[in-house]
């Protein structure tokens, strides 16, 4: 349908059809963009849930679905992709890094990492949407379209060769990113919803493309278990302005999004000291995420907006009963019970826009600040120290500056100027971000025999800055 109206059939006037072409030509060309600059990309996670998809939300402690008015919308709630004009583009990715702690009962001490001091390559985001209204076709007015590549499960973890749990594990890592196609549609002037299709899927045009797990069994064979796969998975939000001002801007909006279940068979081998012993397979279930979101504005107006969010979510993370490791055949050769239980995340974030200030004219800036609390989910009996697991406190802050047509960008160009031909950017922002992940120390015992080497004390903290650049048209 893109296609057919990219050729300017729509009896318009000749800048009109010069605009709506270069919008939907800029569309194309980017989605083919994304897929491809995503190709060559890898993955990292310190948690099993990465708590970060753009550097705005991540700023404000991710309690973003209820305000959800930038292309990361597409992630944290598709509804509000409707309050996007035009074509946006928004890029980024994360540093993260910090240690991982181990205390033996017997007083030794081990230390681990996430495969280097800060993960590289760093997980990233992509987010391409486009508006359809102005194309002369009613229906499609209130209709956006978009498309996503994130990062949002994965495990890179490290620890040495000689750890009291070797037996368990000495590397993980979880390469798997997202692909999101994703439409919104605005019902009613208060009311709009979303839906799109979750992808996940691993690449093999980077590293080994796909998942693995090392581990060390006596007498001293190092195990590799490896697989890959590709699942479906589907999201749905919605996103109602309770109230607004007398300018017509929310100032209490109200958001529910759903992501559903998806089940990865990840089918691959198992090595023996880099030889292959036999073909294998194991199920990774990834959990359905429900969120329930509020924001409020106390001041909206020409020149200040200042938000508060809440945002709760229910991770099914009980879905995850076994890794069991079986032959294709179906015959198991290991099992791998986890229980893993279903947790809640409170995600609290503000944010603090100036949207004229004299002495930066045609610029907006923002202040940013957040808290997150989450449960952890893997009980003692099953804890692998590849999956840092423990109650976790998350501190987050930012700041965000948007660039408006009239603005200047370092005193030489108006940002309006930027672009190629007759395509010209109608703002440019940049988002920073940096959280801290504070995880309760934690005590793990009564593990006998084989994973008795897991039981101890530990203590694991977390450091991770963002930034996403955002190009509107």
């Amino acid at each position: 349908m893109l296609g057919r109206y990219s050729c300017g059939r729509v009896r318009t006037t000749r800048s009109q059809r010069i605009s709506r072409h270069s919008s939907i030509c800029w569309f194309s060309l980017l989605v083919m963009l994304v897929i491809t600059t995503w190709c060559g990309s890898s993955t990292f996670a310190q948690i099993p849930r990465i708590q970060g998809q753009g550097a705005a939300a991540s700023g404000m402690g991710n309690a973003f679905a209820a305000q959800a008015d930038n292309p990361s919308a597409l992630h944290y709630n598709p509804a509000g992709m409707t309050q996007l004009r035009g074509v946006q583009i928004m890029a980024g990715g994360l540093l993260a890094g910090g240690p991982l702690d181990h205390r033996s009962p017997d007083g030794t001490t081990t230390g681990g990492d996430h495969d280097g001091v800060v993960a590289w390559p760093p997980p990233a985001h992509t987010y391409v949407t486009a508006n359809l209204q102005g194309l002369g076709i009613p229906l499609l007015d209130k209709l956006t379209v978009g498309v996503g590549v994130t990062t949002p499960f994965g495990s890179a973890t490290r620890w040495p060769s000689t750890s009291p749990f070797n037996a368990i594990t000495t590397f993980s890592v979880l390469p798997l990113f997202d692909i999101k196609p994703t439409l919104a549609y605005q019902l009613l002037p208060d009311l709009s919803i979303g839906a799109g299709v979750d992808i996940y899927t691993f690449s093999g045009l980077f590293g080994e493309g796909h998942a693995e797990f090392h581990r060390i069994l006596p007498p001293g064979n190092r195990i590799e278990l490896n697989g890959k796969d590709t699942a479906l998975g589907f999201n749905v939000g919605t996103l109602y302005t309770a109230l607004r001002n007398g300018d017509g801007l929310p100032i209490v909006n109200v958001a529910v999004v759903y992501r559903s279940q998806a089940t990865l068979h990840l089918d691959g081998v198992q090595l023996a000291n880099g030889v292959k012993v036999q073909d294998t397979t194991t199920t990774l279930v990834l959990p359905q995420v429900i969120t329930g979101g509020i924001a409020v504005w106390p001041v909206r107006n020409a020149e200040r907006e200042w938000k508060l969010e809440l945002n709760v979510d229910y991770i099914g993370w009980k879905s995850v009963r076994n890794l069991d490791l079986r032959r294709p055949d179906g015959t198991i050769i290991l099992q791998q019970p986890q229980n893993w239980k279903s947790t809640y995340a409170i995600l609290v974030g503000t944010e603090y826009r100036w949207l004229k200030m004299d002495r930066l004219p045609g610029w907006e800036v923002a202040v940013r600040g957040g808290y997150s609390n989450l449960q952890t989910q893997v009980p003692d009996s099953t804890f692998n120290p590849a999956i840092p697991s423990a109650d976790l406190h998350i501190l987050s802050t930012g700041v965000g500056f948007l660039c408006k047509g009239n603005g200047s960008l370092f005193g030489f160009v108006a940002c309006g100027n930027l672009g190629i031909g007759s395509i010209k950017a109608k703002t440019i922002g940049v988002d920073l971000s940096y959280q801290v992940s504070l995880y309760e120390p934690r005590t793990v015992s009564g593990n006998t025999g084989i994973r008795a080497g897991v039981n101890g004390f530990y203590e694991n903290i977390a450091h991770t800055g963002g930034l996403s650049v955002r190009i509107g048209f």
